[in-house]
């Protein structure tokens, strides 16, 4: 994977990979997570987004590297709802265990 990112999983450009992305600040109560499946389902991604005890947001995303990309670029954008403060987040091979997005309670 060709990232800015020291120490990031390394793909090729259409190579499957998995996002695993916690994202904290005011992300709860605001629409965040449904938000997030209508970008992933736009995307064609495959995963799920869910509230975490903390306050924070968890999401795993798969599908071709760029596309992952563009979903964690989604993530920090001033489009996301809320106010996100930190994205912390990690890029590993898919394991194709999701068929579609969706959020988890």
């Amino acid at each position: 994977m060709t990232d800015t990112h020291p120490g990031q999983f390394s793909a090729d450009a259409g190579e499957p990979v998995r996002l695993n992305a916690r994202v904290s600040g005011v992300v709860q109560a605001v629409g965040f997570r449904y938000w997030t499946v209508r970008k992933a389902e736009d995307l064609g991604l495959t995963g799920t987004v869910r509230n975490n005890d903390d306050g924070s947001v968890g999401i795993v995303a798969e599908g071709p590297q760029p596309l992952v990309l563009e979903l964690r670029r989604w993530l920090r954008s001033a489009e996301a709802p809320g106010r996100v403060e930190d994205v912390q987040e990690s890029v590993s091979a898919a394991t194709g265990a999701f068929t579609g997005f969706r959020v988890v309670y």
